[in-house]
């Protein structure tokens, strides 16, 4: 199963998801608990920045080389952008 994000909530004794996914008995999860605030859109927005901000960096490290053009070995002849 690819790993896939679920909004929820918890309601004092159960986390209920927010829409109905079908799940297998004894499914991994991982969850994690987004801090309390008024507006909950900009707390999931700076959530995912975070997380994309995150991503980005374990794929394009400090260490990452420069390309420069003459690097490319063939031309893509479908890219307009010459």
């Amino acid at each position: 199963m690819k790993t896939i994000s679920l909004a929820a909530k918890f309601d004092g004794q159960h986390i209920k998801l927010d829409e109905d996914y079908p799940l297998k008995r004894n499914t991994r999860l991982l969850v994690t608990v987004l801090p309390e605030n008024e507006n909950e859109e900009a707390v999931l927005r700076e959530y995912w920045h975070q997380l994309s901000r995150a991503g980005l960096s374990r794929a394009y490290g400090t260490d990452e080389p420069e390309y420069r053009l003459d690097m490319v070995r063939e031309a893509n002849a479908e890219y307009g952008g010459r």
